[in-house]
């Protein structure tokens, strides 16, 4: 098994012991497992020729993410981004023992850990890559559950947010995305 293949088993092994579940087309998974296996699908379609740091920083974006709860922080913008910080900072840590356990060297586990906490969007490479990554398995698998627990004008305010993180290779690709006809008429109206 080569460093990568070990790289990916671990990140699955701490995704799979999420207590919560998420069925999809009938078969129960750990939701933040089904998460990683998302976000490395849609990696592969987007960017097939991604580097191994890319390809892990995708998988392990959510390592984990079950133990540090938003009910934790304030019920406030700030504390939403405190929490994501939060998360940002665990699930590079978590990604980088796991790397420097299977023999990584260095400089791979400080990129790997650079793009897990989405450094210069906008400016690398890879963490706009990343982010429209998350973009597009969000749009795709998580857009239509948030909007059947929020207005119409907040679900039109995150898919305004989420456009604006996304480069224009993003936006080509989220427009071919599988949604719904209520999705998509959302999305078109966010957008006009």
């Amino acid at each position: 098994m080569t460093k990568f293949e070990q790289a990916i088993q671990l990140i699955d092994e701490k995704n799979a012991m999420d207590p919560h579940t998420t069925i999809v087309e009938e078969k129960e998974y750990p939701t933040e497992l089904l998460y990683s296996l998302r976000m490395s699908q849609k990696l592969g379609e987007f960017e097939p020729e991604a580097s191994n740091e890319l390809r892990i920083a995708a998988r392990a974006q959510h390592i984990c993410r079950w133990k540090i709860l938003r009910s934790e922080f304030e019920m406030t913008r700030a504390g939403y981004l405190n929490w994501r910080e939060e998360l940002k900072k665990m699930h590079a840590q978590l990604t980088a023992e796991l790397l420097l356990e299977i023999g990584y060297d260095p400089a791979f586990i400080e990129r790997v850990s650079f793009l897990i906490k989405k450094k210069f969007l906008k400016k690398d490479e890879g963490t706009q890559t990343l982010e429209d990554v998350i973009c597009l398995v969000f749009l795709q698998f998580y857009l239509e559950e948030f909007a059947a627990k929020h207005s119409e004008e907040k679900m039109i305010s995150i898919i305004k947010k989420t456009w604006g993180k996304m480069s224009a290779k993003g936006h080509e690709a989220a427009l071919k995305l599988p949604l719904s006809p209520k999705i998509l008429a959302l999305v078109t109206k966010s957008l006009s």
